[in-house]
């Protein structure tokens, strides 16, 4: 009786314990898990898709039974492959050093990557904080980081994220032109597969004088110069300009040298005073306010707004003025002087000048200015003129020689400016210029269009119109060199400065510079000779001040032949000196049939067979780019 007892007891406790069990596998979601019993013991059984949910089964049954019954019995699935990890890093440059936090593949020469760290960091310190991970390199992680790293040399202090097809930078220029200059660079240089963002920024510049000048004429209203200290005195001036009766979008240059901390509130004052006149102009310069009313304002407008702007304006800056009044008619008009600058450089001196001593130093100035072969002057001496005129007439030359092409007139009562520039700060920098040379009370006109295409640092070209115009520059032209050696002969000179100045334009490119012999002489010599010269050439360039940090050198020696060897004039056309542009993720390809139809090149000397070259030949490299990408 008592073991039949014990018998079905064990059962319905193995029973009990596997069906409750199996229950709250199921309303846990692990319907993989299955359950067996014998006796007190538990057994879990199954294939868990992951360690996390083995652990969460055994729990699970522990939680109906007593742990201590639980066996484990349960397999894990084998996982698949393990997906990459996201390959990144962060650089960080400044003067204690270069730092490199982040993960590498395996396949990234990590060696090379921080000797490059140290070069740029002189005698700062490096910091090595990258780990490899043993994974296939990702699509687009060496372009990424072969451009970052090319980014990082030109900006000193900055921080560079580099990620497989992407590069974000953020980064403190020397100067607002500096930072253009940069951004510009990059993007011409970033590969099309890669995503950049950039985040440049400049110290603020001096102003000085701090400017602001604000016109109502009949093109409505404008800007000719607008400088504010903060962002939100900047937001607060535009505001009050647009209320005025500014249409469009306009900025103000935000600068150190404010006359006081109260120039928003003065400058928003004195704006809506001058839209209650209904025109002219008002123009800060430091604490100095000049306020023009449109001529035939009534006395008693003009003096109410006046008494009402001098009663309220901050107590540091100080109002001028003025009504003007119809100009006096004489016989032959109002005196007046004009300068014109065509887009050729030439330049027009007309109209009259107070004396002949006047006009020489006004033909002089321009010389000195435009250039001597530039410059008409027909000027002539006039007298009763004001006793600023010459004052006025130098600062006119000095405006129109920041313009590409233009015109200024001088009146006794006002200077206008107008023509083209590629400077998009023209009207800005002009009206300092101008209050500056003839106070803040003068009345000047400054209708000054910028032209993206003639800016300096927008109007670069790109790197395929850089090869196009090497190409022009020498055409059949040779770099020479003296017999026997690698040195560059006098008469290689004007072609170098001529190449030196383009290249300067087209900034910081991928250009191989490839040195090219005959078959004449051992190889070995003529690979090192070829090497040699072309190393020359960049050498050069480099003391011509050329950006060459992104130029390589590569001497082939006999191997790419563009002519049959076997004849004088095909020897001579093997012997040359190339100008290829490097495509992103390319390597120099042999040079074929770069020459066909040219005049025939010279350059590497060649020898007699298994001698030395020949110092008795003449020595002469022809400087023939590539046409198209790297068969050159």
């Amino acid at each position: 009786m008592s073991l039949v007892s014990a018998y079905f007891s064990a059962g319905v406790i193995e029973t009990a314990s596997k069906a409750d069990v199996l229950r709250e596998l199921d309303l846990a979601g692990l319907s993989w898990a299955e359950v067996d019993t014998n006796g007190l013991q538990v057994f879990l059984i199954g294939t868990a898709p992951d360690e996390a949910a083995r652990f969460q089964a055994l729990s699970t049954a522990g939680g109906v039974v007593d742990a201590a019954r639980v066996i484990d019995q349960m397999l894990v699935e084998e996982p698949e492959d393990l997906a990459p990890p996201d390959f990144s890093i962060e650089i960080l440059r400044n003067d204690a050093g270069v730092s490199a936090i982040g993960l590498i593949p395996s396949t990234t020469n990590r060696e090379e990557l921080i000797e490059g760290f140290a070069a740029l960091a002189g005698d700062g310190e490096v910091s090595d904080l990258l780990g490899v991970a043993d994974f296939d390199t990702p699509d687009g992680w060496d372009a990424s980081l072969e451009f970052a790293l090319s980014a990082l040399r030109d900006l000193p202090r900055s921080q560079i994220s580099v990620g497989p097809d992407r590069v974000a930078i953020k980064a403190m220029a020397e100067s607002d032109e500096h930072r253009r200059r940069i951004e510009s660079g990059l993007a011409r240089r970033v590969p099309d597969s890669i995503a950049l963002t950039l985040e440049l920024s400049a110290p603020r510049p001096v102003i000085s004088p701090f400017t602001l000048r604000f016109v109502i004429d009949e093109d409505g209203a404008h800007f000719d110069a607008c400088s504010a200290d903060t962002e939100e005195a900047s937001k607060r001036i535009l505001k009050a300009a647009a209320e005025a009766g500014l249409d469009g979008k306009s900025s103000c240059t935000l600068g150190l040298g404010v006359p006081s901390r109260r120039w928003a509130d003065a400058v928003v004052l004195a704006i809506s005073k001058l839209a209650e006149l209904k025109g002219s102009s008002v123009t800060f310069t430091n604490a100095d306010i000049s306020l023009v009313a449109p001529e035939g304002t009534s006395q008693a407008l003009f003096d109410r707004v006046v008494g009402e702007l001098e009663s309220t304006l901050p107590g540091v800056f100080a109002l001028h003025a003025v009504l003007p009044k119809a100009p006096e008619q004489s016989a032959e008009g109002p005196p007046d002087f004009t300068a014109t600058l065509s887009p050729e450089g030439k330049v027009q001196l007309r109209g009259r000048v107070a004396s002949e001593i006047a006009r020489q130093t006004m033909d002089s100035y321009a010389r000195a200015r435009f250039g001597s072969e530039d410059v008409y002057t027909a000027a002539r001496v006039a007298e009763g003129l004001p006793s600023d005129w010459q004052v006025r007439t130098l600062a006119g030359l000095e405006v129109l020689s920041s313009l590409v092409n233009g015109a200024v007139t001088v009146t006794p009562d006002n200077v206008a400016v107008s023509g083209k520039t590629g400077n998009p700060n023209a009207s800005a920098d002009i009206a300092q210029l101008l209050a500056a040379k003839l106070g803040d009370a003068a009345e000047f006109e400054i209708n000054v269009e910028y032209v993206k295409q003639l800016d300096p640092l927008l109007g670069l070209p790109t790197p395929e119109e850089c090869e196009a115009q090497i190409v022009e520059i020498i055409g059949s032209r040779k770099i020479s060199f003296e017999p026997g050696s690698a040195t560059l002969d006098a008469s290689a000179k004007d072609i170098m400065d001529e190449l030196a100045d383009l290249l300067k334009k087209c900034g910081d490119i991928p250009l191989e510079i490839g040195g090219h012999t005959d078959s004449q002489g051992r190889e070995s010599m003529n690979q090192k000779l070829s090497q040699e010269r072309a190393q020359s050439v960049l050498e050069a360039l480099r003391g011509r001040l050329v950006p060459v940090k992104s130029y390589t050198v590569t001497g082939y020696g006999e191997a790419n032949p563009i002519a049959d060897n076997d004849t004088e004039e095909g020897r001579e056309a093997n012997r040359r000196i190339t100008f290829t542009l490097l495509k992103a993720e390319e390597e120099p390809v042999a040079e074929e049939d770069v020459a066909e139809g040219a005049e025939a090149p010279a350059a590497a000397d060649g020898a007699e067979a298994d001698a030395a070259p020949a110092d008795d030949k003449e020595e002469e490299a022809e400087a023939k780019p590539a046409e198209g990408t790297n068969d050159g």
